[in-house]
């Protein structure tokens, strides 16, 4: 069943691989993102334009999310699907994290999500029916770094719980996806300065690699599927193990060939 769904964060690599996936999936897809120019190209990249809608929209205003849901809502029809996926850090340490810097990774990362979710809300609840899905991170749940962050995917998961529990009886479920490390342009600048910096990381990794934006893309489609449909307030990992343990560390401890 085709559906209406909104990807926040649209321009950016993951967000692209979203709407792509769901594009070639019989979707329509608002993509949503506050740089006009950077949605431009990412829409020239996915493809489409009949069941493809870019919105410039700053989930940091709930004013401009909720008058982007209702542009979405007059040219695709009822939201059906919300994607949380606009995200960003600033501070990588607690020493270096300004409070400036702390309250602008929380409205992004947290307070946006919870815009999102107040402007489809109600349409989802008198239609008894909808699907949310958090991109939220294993920061939430493990020390990698980047701590207003990782706060703010933390609670998160804590948000995508409350939706489940609350807004079930109304036909909504919410769950969230937790990636690891993502080869995305957000490591740029990481990798300019040292391009071994994805194969020292894969060392962490029980499966030995690091994800590509198609993984998180592809476990989206499946939660926003008929087949997801008793699955709701999971967070879960996609991150080739990283959050289960490291066989970098258990050869340390246990001195063998772990």
């Amino acid at each position: 069943m085709s559906q209406t769904i909104i990807v926040t964060g649209g321009a950016g690599d993951i967000g692209r691989a979203l709407s792509a996936r769901f594009l070639n999936d019989g979707h329509r897809v608002a993509m949503f993102d506050r740089d006009a120019s950077a949605l431009q190209n990412a829409v020239a990249a996915v493809g489409d334009p009949q069941l493809l809608m870019p919105v410039v929209a700053d989930v940091t205003d709930l004013a401009s999310v909720t008058q982007a849901v209702a542009a979405v809502e007059a040219g695709l029809g009822p939201v059906d699907v919300l994607v949380n996926n606009a995200g960003g850090v600033v501070s990588p340490t607690l020493a270096k994290t300004s409070e400036a810097a702390w309250l602008a990774d929380i409205e992004l990362n947290l307070n946006g999500a919870w815009r999102c979710v107040r402007a489809v809300q109600d349409g989802m609840i008198g239609r008894r029916r909808g699907t949310i899905i958090n991109i939220s991170s294993v920061n939430g749940s493990g020390i990698y770094g980047y701590p207003a962050y990782s706060a703010a995917k933390a609670g998160l998961a804590q948000l995508t719980r409350f939706l489940a529990v609350e807004f079930g009886r109304h036909g909504i479920r919410a769950n969230a996806i937790a990636p690891g490390s993502v080869k995305t342009q957000a490591w740029k600048a990481r990798v300019e300065q040292n391009p071994e910096i994805f194969e020292r990381l894969k060392r962490w990794y029980p499966l030995g690699d690091v994800c590509v934006p198609e993984d998180i893309a592809g476990v989206a489609a499946f939660l926003i599927g008929p087949d997801a449909r008793m699955i709701t307030g999971v967070v879960l990992p996609v991150d080739g193990g990283l959050s289960v343990g490291s066989t970098t560390m258990a050869r340390e401890f246990c001195g063998e060939d772990f």
